[in-house]
């Protein structure tokens, strides 16, 4: 009798479950997977062995990551070989379903394996019902994990993804080709817009981008003077062009035109020479980008070829593994398998037919450089996808060769061997690659050199800082001695004035005595005058008062008396 066990990989853990009757089950399947919706009749059918959980999320990523590739983590194969029955009469079986992490267990634990079948729709059962097969278990607790495990998952397989710099690439490339429709279609706009107001410009200027500078310059072909020759002629950098403008703006069979409707062309003629100027921008960023991830390819075929081969291949690892002759008609299936299907000639070149090397050749020669190109586009490809240091040294060499071969087929000038010429571009590299390793140890010495610098400063300043602050505690106590002491100093000088008063107190008692009463005489003099001048005003007064009238007399008399009195 065969005993089942189903190995379940969770967020939260590995589960081990042990499946009923499994050869009852194998023969009713389609009552099987009608019964996995329900719990009920599906906990009869099996039963949770064990469970173990992951510690933390960390080990939970790379249990999964393990799980992913498939290799056995020591967690997974400690887990079996704990849980698992050995020996017996019943022969065990392991369920998983992932048919490369089966093979992998197979022969690291030596198992019975099984995938398909009873398993997948065991599987399928035990992840509709896990968080209710695992006691303790919720359902949001489960949704959880496996958010945040997806999560860190996700943001892994981004930061070590080997063709990150490869997507630069795709989406530079893909942008470029969008640029370029978008600016041909708005610039027919332009043209066929202003050419109502101006229509001989279309036949002297040809250039899209030309075109709407000069739509955007002139504006009212009326307002157009010879003081404007020269931003014409810097436009089009042709003198004779310049003064055709002018000649033709004098006699010219267009309309008149609004302000408003020449306030709007000029407006969208900025905006496509703009896109123009992006696009130029674009091109130099591409051009960058490819010395830094494929120079090899990129001085061979060019930025923009080498970029859409990449593009269309997936990445540059993609590309590299490619054959010679997958590449010579990349991007050409449809002609392929039209050929194929009819019976009639396979096309001879897909993308590489934008290099210049097949529209240089012979229209007999145009197969075979593009064969001996596609040859030459894979070698270099593969140099730049595994080589350490990048450098252009072999796709120099490969160019020169291709260039060789050109001459051959039109002079029958012998090109030189291709093993010379990997011999020469291997003794360059080498010298190359010291160089710029050489570079490298610099800057690495440099900063270095600036760190050491660094921390050096901060620690003396730290230095400074703490014999600052010793200098200032010293201050501090020498300010605390000299404030003691001169507390002491004054404490002392109040007892030394109290003896000194106690001595003239004790010595010379009658001098106090005879201040306060000389203090006293002062004061009662003081009075005595001031009592005698106010005598003397009210006699003033009654003089005055009796030499005008004798009646008066007894009365200032009288008021003098109670005066004094």
């Amino acid at each position: 009798m065969v005993l089942l066990h189903v190995l379940f990989e969770h967020a939260a853990g590995y589960a081990l479950f042990a499946v009923k009757e499994v050869e009852d089950i194998g023969m009713l399947l389609p009552q099987v997977e009608q019964s996995v919706l329900n719990l009920g009749k599906f906990t009869s059918v099996i039963k949770l062995s064990a469970f173990f959980p992951f510690k933390s999320a960390q080990g939970a990523l790379e249990n999964i990551n393990a799980v992913s590739e498939g290799v056995v983590h020591a967690d997974l194969k400690l887990f079996l070989e704990t849980n698992l029955p050995s020996g017996g009469k019943k022969k065990a079986m392991l369920g998983v379903s992932d048919a490369k992490l089966g093979a992998a267990l197979q022969e690291e634990l030596n198992l019975s394996i099984q995938t398909g079948g009873v398993v997948a729709e065991v599987i399928r059962g035990v992840r509709l019902h896990f968080h209710s097969l695992v006691k303790g278990l919720t359902a949001q607790a489960a949704s959880k994990a496996q958010l945040g495990l997806g999560h860190s998952y996700s943001r892994a397989k981004v930061k070590f993804n080997v063709n990150r710099a490869d997507n630069m690439i795709i989406q530079s490339i893909a942008l470029l080709d969008q640029l370029d429709k978008d600016i041909n279609t708005f610039s027919m706009r332009v043209r066929e817009w202003y050419g109502y107001h101006f229509p001989e410009l279309i036949k002297i200027v040809n250039d899209n981008s030309t075109y709407c500078k000069m739509a955007k310059l002139i504006g009212n072909r009326k307002e157009l003077t010879e003081e404007m020759l020269e931003a014409i002629e810097e436009i089009t950098m042709d003198s004779g062009k310049a003064q055709a403008i002018l000649d033709a703006s004098r006699s010219s069979m267009g309309m008149d035109i609004s302000p408003i409707d020449l306030i709007n062309i000029e407006s969208f003629s900025s905006r496509v020479v703009s896109l123009t100027e992006y696009r130029q921008g674009l091109q130099e960023y591409l051009r960058s980008k490819m010395g830094q991830v494929a120079p090899n390819l990129a001085a061979l075929i060019g930025e923009v070829v080498g970029a859409r081969l990449i593009s269309h291949a997936g990445s540059l690892t993609n590309l590299a593994k490619y054959p010679a002759s997958t590449v010579q008609i990349l991007g050409a299936e449809k002609a392929l398998f039209r050929a194929l299907k009819t019976r009639g000639n396979t096309p001879k070149y897909g993308l590489i037919f934008h290099s210049t090397f097949i529209g240089r050749a012979a229209a007999k020669n145009k197969g075979r450089i593009s064969r001996y190109l596609a040859n030459k586009c894979t070698i270099a490809s593969r140099i730049d996808c595994f080589s350490e240091v990048p450098t252009s040294v072999f796709g120099d060499k490969l160019r020169d060769q291709v260039e060789e071969r050109l001459a051959f087929y039109e002079t029958g000038d012998a090109p030189r061997k291709n093993l010379d010429v990997m011999k020469e571009a291997v003794v360059q590299a080498g010298e190359v690659v010291a160089e710029i390793k050489r570079k490298l140890e610099k800057k690495e010495k440099k900063k270095k050199k600036r760190e050491k610098r660094k921390l050096e400063a901060l620690s003396t300043a730290e230095g400074d800082d703490e014999e600052e602050a010793n200098g200032e505690a010293e201050e501090n106590g020498d300010a605390i001695k000299k404030k003691k002491k001169k507390k002491q100093a004054a404490e002392e000088e109040p007892e030394e004035e109290e003896v000194l008063t106690n001595g003239v107190d004790e010595a010379t008692p009658s001098k106090k005595f005879f201040l306060v009463c000389f203090k006293g005489c002062l004061y009662m003099v003081v009075e005595l005058l001031l009592l005698m001048k106010g005598i003397c005003f009210m006699a003033q007064r009654w003089r005055q008062r009796s030499v005008m009238t004798q009646d008066y007399l007894l009365i200032n008399t009288t008021e003098a008396t109670h005066f004094l009195f």
